[in-house]
């Protein structure tokens, strides 16, 4: 008995010492690094991921970075990328210390590298042990995860927050619950800024080859300017940059029956905001058209999901709701009832896209739109890749005042970043990222006060548009129980 004992201390003693070691090793490879961003948020993670370290590798930064959205990367300094192997096929946080420790070789200026955790917990040991980062971004809160960061989004925000850096800066875009954020930052002494989108202009969007957003880009032109980064350049880096295999984009095809339809992949959004946003987008900008239809997709563990998608139908307005996967019944239910006869039930556990597509096809006019929203695992990928096989649309406008969807390189599939993803995706993925991408240069744009900023100078962001939101945003929370009055002079909103 004695025997066992010492046997169990000496093993209890090796992996004490093996944790030490492998906890000052990790250490040593962070401290290598003097700029490490970390992004987290619930929408745009992997698209802001990509346009941080483009914008610093337009300012000449040895930058790395690392996505964990539609299938996790590892971008190299030079913006060429390959998939991050996951054994089994399972994320696990771990993993940040390999991607550091393998960041580290190349004594990066930057590593921008995207929050993988969603649990509470586990997102303030990803900052406090595994990244612990200078500067964080929080780039929005939205209605998602709220089984783990929940109930309400007030609770998702203080979530978020654990991912905030102590003594640090933090950069978002998330207005609502700004003042919650502030509250978080205080406590952490962290410096909260206010990426307002306004300062992003429609020329400079234009700019870009596939969609995004004003709050994506005005969030990375902050973090550029932080690092020393300046704006005309940091824009360039970003319309270089390659786009994520889950970027908004839309397909043109030729149905069997000669039909025009143009196909919008917008499972990536799978929040009820963040759908009606990127949807209403593609609409403004004429890449998708009415009549419009939508699919949605349903998962049985995702059974509340299922009804948020089902709830926003009023607000799309399509000619036809069809629902596909299990159950089904999930998302009809939701749909109100002036609506729910436009609801098409093609759902099903085992029903295969060629049961179910051609009646959906046989439903459409003869040019029309598709959007696929909801969830992409079970129908939604079998969907995809029944439409991949259709022949394109060459009679598609070409030219367009905004970028189109011929425009953008074919991407494949959104997929769940916790999950494996089937070969034929990363082959697509692979294959698309030989296309030339094109690249609109804008002239010069003034650079503002801003230009000679630097992370180890943040004082002009206490100033402008760049310091919080609009002064009339917080009026708006003066009769809120947290008091705030309009912004002061240094463009945060003050206790009364």
């Amino acid at each position: 008995m004695l025997y066992l004992y010492f046997v169990l201390l000496t093993g209890s003693v090796l992996l004490l010492v093996a944790g030490i070691v492998e906890q000052r090793r990790h250490y040593a490879s962070l401290h290598s690094i003097p700029s490490r961003v970390l992004v987290n948020g619930i929408r745009g993670k992997s698209s802001i991921t990509r346009l941080c370290a483009g914008a610093l590798r337009g300012g000449d930064l040895v930058t790395v970075a690392k996505t964990t959205g539609t299938a996790a990367r590892f971008i190299h300094p030079d913006a060429t990328e390959e998939p991050v192997y996951r054994k089994f096929g399972i994320a696990n946080v771990v993993e940040q210390i390999g991607i550091v420790r393998r960041a580290a070789t190349y004594r990066p200026d930057a590593l921008v590298i995207e929050c993988m955790a969603v649990m509470p917990a586990l997102q303030e040991v990803n900052q406090s042990k595994l990244i612990r980062s200078t500067i964080g971004v929080l780039c929005n809160v939205r209605e998602d995860h709220l089984a783990e960061m929940g109930p309400t989004l007030d609770d998702v925000a203080r979530s978020l927050c654990r991912s905030m850096p102590e003594d640090g800066i933090c950069v978002t875009a998330e207005k609502e619950r700004f003042h919650i954020l502030q509250e978080e930052a205080d406590a952490r002494n962290c410096q909260l800024i206010y990426a307002d989108p306004e300062t992003v202009t429609d020329e400079e969007l234009r700019g870009f080859s596939w969609f995004t957003f004003k709050e994506n880009v005005a969030i990375a032109l902050v973090v550029a300017e932080l690092l020393g980064v300046e704006r005309r350049v940091a824009l360039q880096g970003m319309y270089d940059a390659p786009p994520d295999p889950g970027v908004l984009s839309v397909e043109r095809y030729q149905t069997p029956e000669g039909k025009r339809l143009a196909f919008a992949n917008v499972f990536a959004a799978n929040d009820p905001e963040s759908t009606l946003m990127n949807i209403n987008q593609l609409l403004d900008l004429g890449a998708i058209h009415r009549p419009l239809n939508v699919v949605i997709n349903c998962r049985p563990d995702r059974v509340e999901r299922n009804g948020q998608m089902g709830e926003i139908i009023p607000d799309l307005q399509p000619d036809n709701v069809f629902v596909i996967g299990h159950p089904a019944k999930s998302a009809i239910d939701a749909i109100p009832a002036e609506w729910r006869d436009r609801a098409v039930d093609l759902g099903g556990e085992r029903r295969s896209a060629e049961e179910f597509m051609p009646a959906l096809l046989g439903r459409l006019a003869a040019d029309s739109s598709l959007v696929a929203i909801g969830n992409i695992h079970g129908q939604g990928e079998e969907l995809l890749e029944y439409l991949a096989e259709l022949p394109a649309d060459e009679s598609a406008p070409a030219d367009t005042e905004r970028p189109s969807a011929t425009a953008v390189p074919a991407q494949p599939a959104r997929l769940d970043p916790y999950a494996s993803y089937p070969m034929a995706y990363e082959e697509r993925y692979q294959a698309s990222q030989t296309q030339e991408i094109p690249v609109v240069r804008i002239p010069v744009q003034p650079s503002g006060p801003y230009a000679d900023a630097g992370y180890a100078d943040p004082g002009p962001y206490q100033q402008g548009p760049y310091a919080a939101p609009a002064q009339q945003t917080w009026q708006q929370y003066t009769d809120e129980p947290y008091g705030y009055a309009p912004a002061d002079n240094r463009g945060q909103p003050p206790r009364s």
